[in-house]
């Protein structure tokens, strides 16, 4: 159970948010009525940028303690950027407790996603991709998210942007058009998952190396 400090500090930020939204980029960030420890988020790609028109879905998972410690910070949307129901390790999330400032909120966590988002530099969680790949993630990101019940029930008016776009395209393109559109999406679906799944299991060998290395080297020692 969230503690008094962590519920009062979550519904004051959640009021400030609603008083205040983000918006550049514009940002729809609400937690789940249910679990207010438990925040979704979808940040609408930055102009000029590869992730220009693309929707990206994510949660923050805030600890009971929230906000001595920090939440930790996951992509649920492909965006060639990050991997997909991973935690993410930057200075603002559960990777780095000891960079952690009490005073940092959630517009400051998800600002500081966005622009460690428009750079380069690997960090845990991270892929590397093109940027004509990232613009097709871009373009198919809104598909991806409205398969999702959760995503339908925490942002239904995305899910409306979504058939507005998808009733553009059929007007502009034509519906046959469109249907190849969605098979193109749904073949970089399967490949995004792939190589998540690829680069899980690499991540996992090298977790049990290191560990494998830390046995063996504290056994020097004995």
């Amino acid at each position: 159970m969230a503690s008094d400090m962590c519920t009062r500090r979550l519904a004051r930020e959640l009021k400030a948010i609603q008083t205040n939204p983000m918006t550049n980029p514009k940002v729809y960030t609400r937690p789940l009525e249910s679990n207010l420890l438990e925040w979704h988020y979808v940040i609408e790609g930055s102009k000029d940028t590869p992730y220009e028109t693309g929707f990206y879905w994510g949660k923050l998972i805030f600890p009971k303690t929230y906000p001595l410690k920090p939440p930790s910070v996951m992509m649920l949307t492909p965006n060639g950027r990050f991997i997909t129901g991973r935690r993410l390790c930057l200075s603002m999330s559960d990777y780095h407790p000891e960079s952690w400032n009490p005073m940092w909120s959630v517009s400051t966590i998800i600002t500081g996603l966005i622009s460690f988002m428009a750079e380069t530099a690997p960090t845990l969680g991270s892929m590397e991709s093109s940027t004509a790949q990232k613009k097709k993630y871009a373009k198919y990101s809104l598909e991806f998210n409205v398969k999702d019940p959760q995503f339908r029930q925490l942002f239904p008016e995305l899910v409306e942007k979504h058939e507005e776009i998808m009733n553009e395209r059929i007007k502009l393109l034509g519906e046959d058009a469109v249907q190849q559109e969605k098979e193109e999406f749904a073949v970089m679906n399967r490949s995004n998952k792939k190589d998540n799944e690829q680069i899980q299991s690499v991540l996992t060998l090298l977790a049990g190396f290191v560990a494998l290395l830390s046995v063996l080297f504290a056994m020097r020692f004995l």
